[in-house]
């Protein structure tokens, strides 16, 4: 028992020294100038440094650009790296392995094609919530966009010039995606870069075709020398028109979700209700 107790503490003291040379090999990072994490994220985070750290390195630089790519288009690319969020999902690949484990044991049944669909879940989900963050933002650009082009149409044809009306929409525009795009742009105007490039690299970083069509239709009014204002005025309606046809397209849309929430729930319901008292008739005159 005493040798039990000594190899045991001797193995608990060598765990808790073996985790701390690998905390302190893990160089200690800047965020500074990146965003505030979440809370969901600041209770994994040193799981998530270890394994970026020891696995991101040799991660490809093609997995690497796209990652980024993606963290860009989602908006949360000043919270995570894509080593990170590489990091991310092997954390909740293994937390989910280790989650579904734990219900296995408590059932009695452990199955490793359990376990594998656990591990495959908490890889992917990640991904997942990516892809939700993306549409989100995507959806929160187009709503707003309208609203900006209204701020900076009336600024240009008040007299201000592209940048002067960008200035005042960034100032003056509700909070959301948008206003941290035009805040780039803002910022790669005054520091000398090209508008029709400044705004090429906003389409870039949000991708949606509202923002492409916009983008188009200055590099058009710049190379023919059209009316600024003019055409921030066609591109502002034109928007508006498009956000009414997809709230149009939505509510006509309702009526057919509705169908499988009637069928399966609502219906069933109404009729035991219906023929309950005649079911009960009979069966009392029988």
């Amino acid at each position: 028992m005493i040798l039990i107790i000594i190899i045991s503490g001797l193995s608990l003291c060598l765990f808790f020294y073996s985790a701390y040379k690998i905390k302190v090999s893990i160089p200690e990072e800047s965020r500074s100038f990146m965003d505030p994490l979440p809370p969901s994220l600041k209770l994994i985070w040193p799981f998530v440094k270890l394994a970026a750290y020891y696995l991101g390195e040799r991660l490809s630089i093609e997995y690497l650009e796209k990652t980024g790519k993606k963290l860009q288009i989602s908006g949360v690319s000043y919270i995570l790296t894509p080593e990170e969020y590489f990091g991310v999902r092997v954390v909740s690949s293994i937390l989910c392995t280790l989650f579904t484990l734990l219900i296995c044991a408590m059932l009695d049944s452990i199955s490793l094609l359990y376990l594998l669909y656990g591990s495959l879940f908490g890889y992917f989900m990640p991904l997942l919530t990516l892809n939700d963050l993306k549409k989100k933002r995507q959806l929160a650009i187009v709503k707003s966009l309208p609203v900006y082009l209204d701020f900076i149409t009336m600024s240009v044809e008040a007299g201000l010039n592209l940048t002067g009306g960008l200035s005042q929409a960034v100032d003056k525009g509700p909070e959301g995606a948008l206003k941290v795009e035009f805040g780039k742009v803002l910022r790669d105007l005054r520091a000398g870069v090209n508008k029709i490039d400044a705004f090429r690299a906003m389409a870039e970083r949000v991708q949606t075709s509202e923002v492409n069509n916009l983008v188009s239709a200055l590099a058009q009014a710049e190379r023919t020398g059209a009316s600024l204002g003019a055409t921030l005025r066609v591109q502002s309606d034109q928007r508006r028109v498009e956000r009414f046809q997809r709230a149009e397209k939505k509510a006509l849309e309702a009526p057919v979700k509705l169908v499988f929430p009637l069928i399966m729930f609502i219906f069933p319901v109404t009729f035991m209700i219906l023929f309950f008292p005649i079911v009960m008739k009979f069966m009392y005159d029988l």
